[in-house]
């Protein structure tokens, strides 16, 4: 199994200065991969945006988004923005899509009520793959109309590995539908495996098959304890499937490593780590992660 292992800020205010000691230090100490998450109302950047930014500041790190909302914007204009950026990075995007937050402020920012995301994903992300592949799309559907449409330019190589990220059932069976991978959040090794057995089964039931090392995780870790703040945003994050102890999903850093080789047991490889804290110093936090979880990426 090929195991690799990126990073994302924690959740703050868009910081030059920090954003590129963090993408510089990624490439400098190894790392495989850059994320960032989408909160339309909350503090972090929004994605494109940050990881342009990043794509300017280095030549090899992926650039990922983990996860970028769909409902809500118009799959032609996320088309030609996924496509521009991957090719402005020379072929190094790495997009994953979901429903969004379960926040009423998020669709209220987006435009959509929170009953009808499901289905305009169901309609949106078939056409994001149209619009990278086919000179030209028509399309006649509930939400969107197009008629000889045509999307330029085209990603690098020619279409994505496109991701999707989701907890419940209904997000997990869409994910073996829709998607290429799966990228879990905040989840427990046994979540995980239950997770990944639900998409592997759907896929094949769409005769599709998803490959084995595209299952992944976002990893939250914590230095000290937890505050009550992020106790209560972690249990929010979580409510679609029941109680866990935050060891058991927010790991020390001390104790990433070990977290990590349960998830590795659970049949996930790809992981993003993102401190709860954003730290003072990128070099210094990046040479800790680095000594406490690195050794277990596979060699390039």
């Amino acid at each position: 199994m090929i195991v690799r292992i990126g990073l994302a800020p924690a959740a703050s205010a868009p910081d030059p200065d920090a954003l590129g000691a963090l993408a510089a230090g990624l490439e400098r100490e190894g790392f495989d991969s850059l994320w960032v998450s989408e909160r339309a109302t909350g503090r972090s950047g929004d994605p494109v945006s940050t990881l342009a930014y990043a794509a300017a500041l280095t030549s090899r790190i992926k650039l990922g988004t983990a996860v970028m909302t769909l409902p809500g914007r118009s799959p032609a204009l996320v088309a030609k923005e996924m496509a521009s950026l991957d090719l402005l990075s020379r072929g190094r995007l790495l997009p994953a899509f979901g429903l969004g937050v379960r926040d009423p402020g998020e669709q209220q920012a987006f435009g959509v009520r929170r009953e009808d995301r499901a289905a305009i994903f169901e309609e949106a992300m078939p056409l994001l793959r149209r619009f990278w592949a086919e000179d030209s799309v028509t399309h006649r559907g509930p939400r969107f109309d197009y008629t000889d449409v045509r999307v330029l330019p085209k990603p690098a190589k020619g279409g994505f590995d496109v991701w999707m990220g989701g907890a419940s059932d209904a997000e997990l069976r869409r994910t073996g539908r829709l998607s290429d991978g799966w990228l879990a959040a905040f989840t427990t090794p046994a979540e995980a495996e239950r997770g990944r057995g639900l998409v592997q089964r759907a896929a094949a039931e769409a005769g599709r098959e998803i490959e084995e090392e595209h299952f992944g995780a976002v990893v939250p870790y914590r230095r000290g304890p937890l505050s009550p703040e992020a106790e209560e945003r972690f249990a929010r994050a979580r409510r679609v499937r029941g109680q866990a102890a935050p060891g058991e999903v927010v790991p020390a850093l001390e104790d990433a490593e070990a977290h990590l080789k349960r998830l590795i047991g659970a049949g996930l490889s790809k992981f993003v780590l993102a401190p709860v804290v954003p730290p003072d110093d990128w070099d210094a936090e990046l040479a800790d992660v680095r000594d406490a979880v690195l050794a277990l990426q596979t060699r390039r």
